[in-house]
């Protein structure tokens, strides 16, 4: 039998870094499936989502979305639906995102010289009831490999901010106050991000981490019931 086709459905950015990050993650992907990967954009970018999938029905369609909000649960439903699509879980509140945090904090602190004494996990935000609970979990679930306060902000639709986080964060004494990016790819909320005054160090984002790429294939293959070349089980955060 024919492997199905894999769409990865991103929200898409006038950033070119943006692209070449999806790249490098689309590329990952591919040589843990074996298969092509295309990817569907909705927003900013060609091809759609809607293009992308007219070509390939009965595709798999992995969000790659760290949140419930909109496009998740309405957008990409109803763009796949009519094709015979399958549209797997999006990415919010996996280990495996914490665990990607984690490593782009820790690399941006070192190169800022040393930990920090509190952080601030900044998502894009939400409206959608929900829409915020891939943050809120990504917080607790870093809190649990750091030893210490780590606290939500969001870049849009949600409070606080995360200028008014780090800054809430300073006026209770913390010195070294960091900000790991709860976002997948450069653009717009990151170039905010670095330029938030006060912070210590700020992470990348997280798409082109190989835990991501493999919580990815995993999507995949249990949509596509096909084994992976690499095994990509589910990753555990310490208790």
């Amino acid at each position: 039998m024919t492997a199905r086709d894999l769409v990865l459905a991103v929200h898409g950015s006038t950033v070119p870094a943006a692209g070449a990050t999806i790249a490098r993650l689309a590329a990952s992907v591919r040589g843990l499936t074996g298969g092509p990967v295309a990817v569907g954009h909705l927003d900013h970018q060609a091809p759609s989502l809607a293009c992308v999938l007219a070509e390939r029905p009965g595709a798999v369609v992995v969000p790659l979305l760290l949140g419930d909000g909109y496009h998740r649960t309405v957008d990409i439903p109803a763009v796949a639906r009519p094709l015979d699509c399958t549209v797997t879980r999006g990415l919010s509140g996996e280990p495996a995102v914490a665990l990607a945090l984690y490593d782009r904090l820790r690399a941006a602190e070192r190169a800022a010289g040393g930990a920090a004494d509190a952080v601030v996990v900044a998502g894009a935000g939400s409206s959608r009831p929900g829409g915020d609970d891939g943050t809120l979990t990504a917080v607790r679930q870093l809190g649990l490999l750091l030893p210490v306060p780590v606290t939500a902000a969001y870049c849009s639709a949600s409070t606080p901010a995360p200028a008014e986080a780090v800054a809430l964060l300073r006026a209770r004494g913390f010195r070294r106050v960091s900000v790991a990016a709860h976002l997948l790819a450069p653009g717009r909320f990151t170039r905010a991000l670095a330029a938030v005054p006060g912070t210590w160090a700020v992470a990348d984002p997280i798409a082109d981490h190989a835990r991501v790429a493999r919580l990815v294939a995993g999507r995949y293959a249990e949509a596509a019931r096909v084994p992976l070349r690499v095994a990509c089980g589910p990753e555990a955060l310490p208790l």
